[in-house]
């Protein structure tokens, strides 16, 4: 559990896991597009890209399901109530199930036309086409594995989900040029679907084995029948915290539309630096993440004050970990972007973007930090709001209407004007905003559900029964 001991220990040793995954699926996902480009050349790469956004997009739409579920699981285990815990991960598991099921149908039947409205080039579609339908296939199980491995965070556990995570990328990283060299690029795709389908089905073997306080047992897979006002609860919040997904891709989308107006040199030297941007991210992101479950825990249990500390700690790792890799960016951001590309001119571009925008993370990691502290709350609107202001009312605008005076500048100026109005806007509602008074739940509106016919587990919680209902704050 994550409502005792030194706030900023745990939240460390919680954060290192979630961060070493992110920079491992990073790797893997440049990894994987090294074999298909120098194996089956260029437009195989244009093929695998197209249906890499797809499944991003797909991976978007549930994320904030899957993050909810995180949520409900830590505020059910802070108030500790297991039994409710396990019927949120039962109606959760039911509802992906069903979800993952019917895209992995109708994305399959739908595939071409798919590719079509992403406007795949002709010689990319037929490749597209043959690898995004594996990826349909392969659907169920990467939410399947997506939505355990949350589960599990949300119980305080980081540690399990890197191992099975690392199981995942050695093995897709090991069969991709094995099966590209016999099946194409579908072989790619298929790596994808084995090393997925070899990770889950060990991380279920774990689970079951070390007798996990949160495994369905046989009298529990009632649970796995969805239940109509938990679902409504994920809905209600999960859709905003998958909106937040969608509108940072569609902002990207529309940044790169404004920045192919400059010539291919500037975009690929655009391309380049947001390569290594997307590390510099990294642990703002990760610390958001865990600052979410961390926080979620503390609100189940009552500890406010240990929510505002872990809203200490979460901004000072972002300051101390984001802040250290800007000034590395700066201080070696050319010898890397020169890996990327080859063109003098184009590298210097790079470097000067590079050296615009590259402290805006910092900020960025602020509102992450504290989007990821409300969301634990439920609070799930005002953070999508933020984000949606700072991104179309203040960095697009700025960016195209700026062009004029600044040029290409205007582009790159945008991401810190942007990250800095986000920031704010962050602060000003975490100090004046109506947060704490939300709340993620669903004892309250589940009729089935009696906290005091939960039984708990000594071993894990260290309280045997649960005598009376939370009180409300």
């Amino acid at each position: 559990m994550l409502t005792e001991g030194p706030i900023a220990k745990r939240m460390f040793f919680f954060t290192l896991p979630i961060l070493a995954g992110n920079v491992l699926q990073s790797l893997s996902g440049s990894i994987n597009a090294m074999w298909i480009g120098r194996m089956l050349g260029e437009t195989a790469l244009t093929a695998a890209s197209n249906a890499n956004v797809v499944l991003f997009f797909l991976i978007s739409v549930m994320f904030g399901f899957g993050m909810a579920t995180t949520v409900f699981v830590g505020q059910a285990l802070g108030r500790k109530e297991i039994g409710h815990a396990k019927r949120v991960i039962g109606t959760s598991a039911g509802f992906f199930a069903a979800v993952s099921l019917a895209i992995a149908g109708l994305g399959s039947l739908l595939t071409d036309d798919i590719l079509g409205l992403l406007r795949t080039p002709p010689d990319a579609r037929p490749l597209a086409v043959a690898y995004l339908r594996i990826v349909f296939a392969a659907m169920p199980l990467i939410y399947a594995t997506t939505f355990v491995m949350m589960s599990l965070r949300g119980a305080g556990d980081a540690k399990t989900p890197f191992i099975f995570l690392v199981l995942s990328i050695v093995m897709d990283a090991a069969l991709n040029p094995l099966l590209i060299t016999h099946y194409g690029i579908a072989g790619s795709a298929m790596a994808t679907f084995i090393s997925t389908g070899v990770s889950f089905s060990a991380l279920l073997i774990y689970v079951y084995r070390t007798q996990h306080f949160l495994r369905l047992q046989r009298g529990e897979l009632g649970y796995l029948i969805i239940n109509r006002f938990i679902l409504k609860a994920l809905v209600a919040k999960g859709v905003p915290m998958g909106l937040q997904m969608i509108v940072i891709s569609a902002g990207l989308a529309a940044m790169m539309g404004l920045v192919n107006h400059f010539g291919s040199q500037t975009a690929a030297a655009y391309g380049a630096t947001f390569q290594l941007w997307n590390y510099i991210q990294m642990p703002a992101l990760a610390v958001s993440q865990a600052v979410t479950v961390m926080a979620a825990q503390n609100v189940g249990a009552r500890r406010w004050d240990r929510v505002t500390g872990i809203a200490q700690a979460g901004m000072l790792f972002n300051f101390l970990l984001t802040g250290s890799l800007v000034l590395v960016a700066y201080a070696f951001g050319a010898s890397v972007l020169q890996i990327f590309l080859r063109n003098p001119a184009a590298t210097s571009t790079a470097v000067h973007i590079n050296a615009l925008g590259v402290w805006s993370f910092i900020f960025l990691g602020v509102s992450m930090v504290l989007s990821g502290l409300m969301r634990s709350t439920g609070a799930v609107v005002p953070p999508l709001l933020i984000l949606v202001f700072a991104l179309w009312g203040v960095r697009f605008p700025f960016a195209w209407l700026m062009q004029g005076p600044l040029g290409a500048d205007a582009i790159w100026w945008s991401f810190p004007v942007g990250a800095v109005v986000s920031a704010l806007l962050s602060l000003a509602y975490y100090r004046l905003g109506s947060w704490r008074m939300s709340e993620l739940t669903t004892e309250s509106a589940t009729p089935a559900y009696r906290p005091e016919q939960v039984s708990l587990h000594d071993e894990v919680l260290e309280q045997p029964v649960l005598s009376s209902s939370p009180s409300r704050k």
